[in-house]
């Protein structure tokens, strides 16, 4: 009985965290960009330049994601709509429709989004934090990691699908309790074998337009051996 008051409590703690940080929303409408730096499978090294625009109505917040330059491998255009108390929705840009074909986007929830963004080891589903919007969230324990004082998240999905089946993730207890922002330390993915899939390592973060903004995330592909670094030019205000 006592185990199972202790696996209610962590749910409802992880839960409330959860909730906590899925409230918040940018203050105001920015726009940045960004390098993509791939290594491949096969160690061959690409960039791709990416814009950022995040835009801010009264309902919810939106995220455009888009590549410049001519390497049609790596073209990319990504919208990722967060509306809270609802799970979130990717329109991505299909560029393989005919010339002139009305429908120029495809929209994607959940599971579907477990794609790659322009040719790179992220995912839709990463660049929108969709494991939070998982159903399964419970706190295993705070812990300090890489000298910041952490709650340690688990969130499960019951149908992977051959996506993410269990993320665990850091996130520094500061910037959770102070600014309700997922500041995160660490992050493991895990399939539905319990195989490590990819680890995510961010480098740094600043304050940017009243929220702390990650400044470089690494991904490494623990499957292929790949890995991929998102880098953001960040325009620092006082």
């Amino acid at each position: 009985m006592a185990a199972t008051n202790e696996l209610s409590g962590a749910k409802i703690e992880g839960r409330n965290i959860v909730q906590h940080l899925l409230a918040q929303r940018p203050a105001e409408n920015f726009t940045n960009s960004a390098t993509l730096r791939i290594r491949d499978a096969r160690r061959q090294r690409t960039e791709a330049q990416v814009e950022l625009q995040t835009f801010v109505t009264e309902t919810n917040w939106q995220a455009l994601y888009f590549t410049r330059g001519t390497n049609k491998d790596h073209a990319a255009s990504l919208t990722v709509i967060h509306t809270e108390n609802r799970p979130n929705e990717y329109r991505l840009a299909n560029f393989s429709r005919p010339a002139g074909d009305t429908n120029e986007s495809i929209t994607l929830h959940g599971p579907q989004a477990m794609i790659p963004f322009a040719g790179s080891d992220f995912w839709l589903a990463d660049l929108g934090l969709e494991f939070l919007h998982w159903p399964d969230q419970r706190l295993l324990k705070k812990e300090l990691k890489r000298s910041q004082s952490c709650y340690v998240l688990e969130s499960r999905h019951p149908e992977a699908n051959g996506g993410y089946a269990r993320v665990v993730s850091w996130m520094d207890i500061d910037s959770v309790r102070d600014a309700g922002q997922a500041a995160i330390v660490l992050a493991e993915a895990y399939d539905a074998k319990g195989r490590l899939v990819k680890e995510f390592e961010p480098k740094g973060i600043t304050k940017v337009h009243g929220q702390w903004q990650l400044e470089e995330m690494e991904i490494r592909n623990a499957k292929t051996g790949s890995r991929t670094s998102i880098k953001f030019n960040l325009e620092k205000k006082p």
